[in-house]
């Protein structure tokens, strides 16, 4: 938890060195939901997120310090979002989403848009990945959201139309994966230690040659056995 306050004031990779827009953690234990905190403040300000930190063991975890990109600094637009089992948590944009947004949401069917409590392109890119079969095709489902929310964004005049980097997990695995319509997707890395694998934005610490860069148009798996690594064929949603 060290390297999530570090990263909120001082990120090396990031678009934004600085991510005082809030954060949030998503822990699994006993439960198949995942424990969500979230909070306004910068991670490097908020006492409880040490404690918790200290105290709370977990399998697995997802978080993430945020700048916003437009929408506004609230705890509902905090990552990670959850839906029953799934967590997700997002850097990067929608080009254009203040003109897409209504589109967008019309993406999200009626049984899954009761769990819109914010108003940020993530978390509909979140729900309309679901809609798409998230569950059981989790980078399928995760791809053809993509590709839906580029379009809309490509029509629009969006530019970029969409830069993604973004962890998924159902609380037994993790997925995630870097795209991005221009050349500039935004960073992914992972390392496997003796009693996990770590997914970050950037890496945490100064042993730079054990980090593997997620290419860009590519996801990864990531399960008790290893880490698996996949392509993303934005060809899944048709025209």
């Amino acid at each position: 938890m060290h390297s999530l306050i570090d990263q909120s004031r001082n990120a090396l990779a990031c678009k934004t060195a600085i991510n005082a827009d809030g954060f949030g953690v998503a822990w699994y234990g006993e439960r198949e939901a995942p424990c969500i905190y979230k909070d306004i403040r910068p991670a490097w300000s908020d006492a409880n997120l040490r404690q918790i930190a200290h105290h709370v063991r977990a399998r697995l975890f997802l978080a993430h310090v945020r700048a916003s990109t437009g929408t506004a600094t609230t705890q509902d637009n905090c990552h990670p979002f959850a839906v029953g089992p799934w967590s997700f948590m997002h850097n990067g944009q929608i080009g254009g989403y203040e003109r897409i947004r209504k589109k967008l949401d019309a993406e999200i069917p009626d049984a899954l848009y009761r769990h819109r409590v914010g108003n940020t392109d993530s978390e509909a890119l979140f729900l309309i990945a679901l809609s798409q079969g998230l569950q059981d095709d989790p980078v399928g489902g995760m791809v053809r959201a993509v590709a839906k929310a580029q379009r809309l964004a490509e029509q629009a005049g969006g530019l970029p139309a969409m830069r993604f980097a973004a962890c998924w997990s159902n609380g037994h695995e993790i997925f995630a994966a870097r795209y991005a319509s221009d050349h500039l997707a935004p960073t992914l890395f992972y390392r496997t230690f003796d009693d996990g694998i770590c997914i970050v934005s950037e890496p945490f610490d100064e042993v730079r040659d054990a980090w593997c860069e997620v290419p860009p148009g590519t996801a990864i798996r990531v399960t008790a056995t290893g880490v698996d690594m996949l392509g993303l064929d934005l060809g899944l949603c048709p025209a």
